[in-house]
């Protein structure tokens, strides 16, 4: 089966698999892992931040973000269409007693006029104060959509002017420095903290890391632990997070060459889509979205079906220019007739 449901269905190379089968490993919630302090050093360097964390997931790494910069009460403003307003089970209300004031934006990106509307910070008892701005690069509802620096930098000049933390959700941030052509390091200068998956394009089985200042970090590892995420000997999964982010991230491109080859080859047959696709991620729209995904599965092509009209289709580092050539042929097939 060719697999383009998202790509968190990759599966760790032969390599990969060496290395953490070589894994030196020790007690991580003593500090004791060798491999997971090496890994956190290396993320904190290629950031250029002061320190980062391991964390078993996605979610938990923006929640443990989240609850590390603020207090129950306050607010956070964040895109209506973002990750942890959708899917991540409502944590930030209710683990974090956190206010939510959305944006809404198609392609999930908000501008420092929009964030500038929504600050609240008088001093009146009536209100929840804001102390902190969450982007997501990229915006996995709009479709891969990325931020340019110039837009981080200008988001992150408004919440310094405010004394406002900002976090971004960077679930997919290599894509997002990939596809503007930048460093990372410099690409995510402006943000406060950044928490990104080792999984997804990056190929490892599990695991995300925070960055941030020392004191951030200090504090998410007490969340950590108080929401169940330190582990013992993970050396193991962070042998496979450093592999990943030292052979892996200039994979990246290809999988966004694929697929705008894939867009632009079902653009020429008509096929629309309604949401411009910079990185891997995209979005079809069709006249009966679960029909087209059961046919297409039968034809060995997995996709998903979002809602009755839409379907996803995600590109990674399992899928070859012969893959491709099959799900475009299965495409064609299925979508024009």
């Amino acid at each position: 089966m060719i697999d383009l449901r998202s790509d968190t269905v990759t599966k760790p190379s032969p390599e990969m698999r060496e290395a953490m089968a070589q894994a030196e490993v020790g007690d991580d919630v003593y500090g004791e892992d060798p491999t997971v302090n090496k890994l956190q050093e290396y993320a904190a360097q290629l950031f250029d931040k002061e320190a980062a964390l391991l964390v078993p997931s996605g979610t938990m790494g923006n929640l443990v973000a989240f609850l590390s910069q603020t207090r129950p009460g306050d607010s956070i403003i964040l895109s209506e269409s973002a990750h942890p307003l959708h899917y991540e089970s409502a944590n930030i209300a209710m683990l974090g007693g956190l206010l939510p004031r959305a944006i809404p934006d198609p392609l999930g990106k908000i501008t420092p006029q929009q964030i500038e509307a929504r600050i609240v910070n008088r001093d009146d008892p009536h209100f929840s104060h804001t102390t902190l701005v969450a982007i997501e690069n990229t915006t996995n509802r709009g479709g891969g959509a990325c931020y340019t620096y110039e837009e981080i930098e200008q988001i992150g000049a408004l919440c310094q002017r405010y004394k406002l933390k900002l976090h971004c959700d960077g679930a997919r941030i290599f894509n997002a420095a990939t596809a503007n052509n930048m460093n990372v390091q410099f690409y995510t200068q402006p943000c406060t903290t950044i928490s990104f998956c080792l999984s997804k394009g990056l190929g490892a089985p599990a695991g995300s890391l925070i960055v941030g200042d020392r004191a951030t970090i200090h504090n998410a590892i007490r969340f950590r632990k108080m929401l169940g995420g330190a582990m013992r000997q993970v050396g193991i999964l962070a042998a496979a997070g450093l592999y990943a982010l030292q052979n892996h991230i200039d994979d990246l491109e290809e999988d966004h060459r694929r697929a705008q080859q894939f867009r632009r080859t079902l653009e020429e047959r008509n096929i629309r889509f309604p949401l411009p696709s910079p990185t891997n991620i995209l979005y079809l729209n069709v006249s009966d979205a679960p029909k087209a995904k059961a046919q297409l599965a039968e034809k060995g092509v997995l996709v998903q079906a979002l809602g009755k009209r839409r379907l996803r289709v995600v590109f990674h580092r399992d899928i070859d220019d012969n893959a491709l050539d099959q799900a475009l042929d299965a495409c064609t097939q299925v979508l024009t007739s």
